[in-house]
C-alpha cells in the first residue's frame, strides 16, 4: 500500500510537470483527487490493511494528498504570473517616447473673416449691434421702404415662416431697431446670419452679413467712400483695384456697389467672376430720406448711409477660395488650411 501511494506521488509529480494550461492542471486534480480519482480508489483498500499500519497508511495518504494539491495550486499560480507577464510585456509603455499632441481646434475661416471685418470697423468707432433672425416683414422690409407690393421684393427671395414672419433676408433690419431707441448719431454695424433660398458656387441658402449705418448732422457720399475705401485696403491690401459702380437699393439714393478685382483670375476673367475680372463685394449709399419717417428723424437736421456685405465672398476672394460650399461642408483638409 505504502509503495502504490508513493507510485501514485510520482505519477502525479510527472503529469504537473508537462502540464502547460489551466484545463490541464484541473484535470489532474479531478483525475488523481477526485471522488472517483486514483487516490479515493487506493483509500478503499485501507481496509485490507492491518490495523497497526493504518494510522501510518493514512497520514501518508494524507501528505500525498496535501502535496500534489499544493503542487497543482502552485503550478496554476506560476502559470497565471507568466500570463501577467507576458501581457504587461505586451501592453508596456516606453514613457521615454515623445508624447502625442493632441490636435487644437481652431477658428472657422468665416468666423475669421467676420472677426477682422468687425476690427476693422471699430477702428473707424462703428459699434456691432446683433439682432433676431426670425424676424417681422415690417422689419425686413416695410420699414426699408419696400411695401408689400413693391417691386423690389423680387429682388430678394424669402423663407417665408408666416404671412408676415420671415427668415431675415439681410441684417438691415437691425439698422431699424436700433434707430427706434436711439437718437443720432448712429455708427453701428450689424452681423449675423441671413437666408435666401439660392444656391451655387457662390450662393448658399444661409450665409453671413455685416451691414453698417452711419447717421449724423452732415454726411456725405464722400464719407461712404471713405469709409468703405479704408475697409476695403484694410482687408485685402493697399493695392487692390476698386471701383464705385451706380446701382440701386428701395432703402438708399443715391445707391452704389463695390467691386474689387478678382483675386481668382487678377482680373483676366474666369467663372466666379462671370468672365468680367470684377466681384461685387457690398452694396451701400446714402439712406433715403424716406426711410427716416418710421423712425422718428428728421431728414432736414440728419443724413447717413448704408452698406452690406457677404462674409463668405469677402472671405472667398480674401482666401483664394472658388466655391463657396467648401465652407459649409466640414472637410478637415479644407479647414485645417486655416
Amino acid at each position: 500500500m505504502k509503495h502504490a501511494l508513493e507510485e501514485l506521488r510520482q505519477s502525479a509529480e510527472e503529469k504537473i510537470r508537462s502540464a502547460r494550461t489551466a484545463d490541464e492542471f484541473h484535470a489532474i486534480r479531478t483525475k488523481y483527487l477526485g471522488r472517483k480519482g486514483y487516490l479515493t480508489e487506493l483509500l478503499r483498500q485501507l481496509k485490507d490493511v492491518r490495523p497497526e499500519d493504518r494510522p501510518v497508511i493514512g497520514k501518508l495518504s494524507n501528505d500525498i494528498k496535501n502535496y500534489i494539491a499544493g503542487a497543482i495550486e502552485k503550478a496554476v499560480a506560476d502559470l497565471e504570473e507568466k500570463r501577467k507577464k507576458a501581457a504587461l510585456e505586451r501592453e508596456k509603455i516606453d514613457v521615454t517616447l515623445p508624447g502625442r499632441k493632441i490636435p487644437y481646434g481652431s477658428l472657422h475661416p468665416i468666423t475669421r473673416v467676420m472677426d477682422e471685418i468687425c476690427d476693422v470697423f471699430a477702428r473707424l468707432g462703428f459699434s456691432a449691434v446683433e439682432g433676431p433672425e426670425v424676424e417681422l416683414d415690417y422689419y425686413n422690409f416695410e420699414a426699408l421702404n419696400i411695401p408689400k407690393d413693391h417691386p423690389a421684393r423680387d429682388m430678394q427671395d424669402t423663407f417665408y415662416i408666416g404671412d408676415d414672419v420671415v427668415l431675415r433676408t439681410h441684417t438691415s433690419p437691425v439698422q431699424i431697431r436700433v434707430m427706434e431707441k436711439q437718437c443720432p448719431p448712429v455708427r453701428i454695424i450689424c452681423p449675423g446670419k441671413v437666408y435666401r433660398p439660392d444656391s451655387d458656387i457662390s450662393h448658399t441658402p444661409m450665409f453671413h452679413q455685416v451691414e453698417g449705418l452711419l447717421v449724423d448732422r452732415n454726411v456725405t457720399f464722400g464719407d461712404l467712400k471713405g469709409v468703405l475705401t479704408f475697409f476695403v485696403e484694410k482687408i485685402f491690401g493697399d493695392d487692390i483695384a476698386i471701383r464705385f459702380r451706380p446701382s440701386y437699393f428701395p432703402f438708399t439714393e443715391p445707391s452704389a456697389e463695390v467691386d474689387i478685382q478678382c483675386v481668382i483670375c487678377k482680373g483676366e476673367g474666369c467663372r466666379v467672376c462671370s468672365q468680367t475680372g470684377w466681384l461685387e463685394i457690398l452694396g451701400a449709399g446714402m439712406v433715403d430720406p424716406a426711410l427716416y419717417r418710421f423712425v422718428d428723424y428728421d431728414p432736414t437736421e440728419v443724413s447717413g448711409f448704408a452698406f452690406g456685405l457677404g462674409v463668405e465672398r469677402v472671405a472667398m476672394l480674401k482666401y483664394g477660395i472658388s466655391d463657396i460650399r467648401l465652407f459649409f461642408e466640414n472637410d478637415l483638409r479644407f479647414l485645417n488650411q486655416f
